[in-house]
This record gives C-alpha cells, sequence and structure tokens, in this order.
C-alpha cells in the first residue's frame, strides 16, 4: 500500500482492530468459535467506524443527483449543485484508491 494514499489511515485503523481483536480473545476463556465470531466483530466494527464517511457522501451524491435528474434545476444550477458536491466528498473517493 502506498504511504501517501488517503486510506493508509483507514486501513491501519482496521488491521490494528484486527489484531488487537485476535489478541484479545487469545487470552480470553471460551470456544474456538466464539473467539472467531469476536474477531469478524471487532472487524465489522472497525470497517463500518471507517468507511461511515463514504457511505453519508455516496447518500448525500444520491441525493444532488435525484435533484439534477428531476430536471427542476438550469443547467448552471445543476453544475453548479455537482462541483459543490464534489468539492465535499471524501478525499479517498476522489483518487479511486480504496487501499
Amino acid at each position: 500500500m502506498q504511504n501517501d494514499s488517503p486510506n493508509t489511515e483507514r486501513y491501519i485503523a482496521i488491521a490494528r482492530a484486527c489484531l488487537k481483536a485476535i489478541n484479545d480473545t487469545a487470552a480470553n476463556s471460551g470456544s474456538r468459535e466464539e473467539k472467531i465470531q469476536a474477531v469478524y466483530q471487532a472487524i465489522d466494527k472497525a470497517f463500518q467506524a471507517e468507511f461511515s464517511e463514504y457511505r453519508q457522501s455516496v447518500a448525500i451524491m444520491a441525493t444532488v443527483l435525484e435533484r439534477i435528474a428531476s430536471g427542476e434545476l438550469d443547467a448552471d444550477k445543476a453544475a453548479s449543485l455537482a462541483r459543490k458536491t464534489l468539492d465535499q466528498q471524501p478525499a479517498g473517493t476522489q483518487s479511486g484508491i480504496m487501499h
């Protein structure tokens, strides 16, 4: 992974959460299945937290596209709204690199 990738910090945070979950479950008593499930839950929680910004951005962009598609805006207003929305999106979505 490139160190200058905007998603490097997200990737590292998810990796740390995975390692922490593995270490925590190794020290705990419980069945193998319970330990595996705890690791999966920790991974999911970290992933969801790191990508919540993307989900919000996608929801906003969908709303903007719906407004533009409705035809209620003239071309200049539609272009202006699109530019403003693009300027506000998370940095990682601009490069297309996810990891």
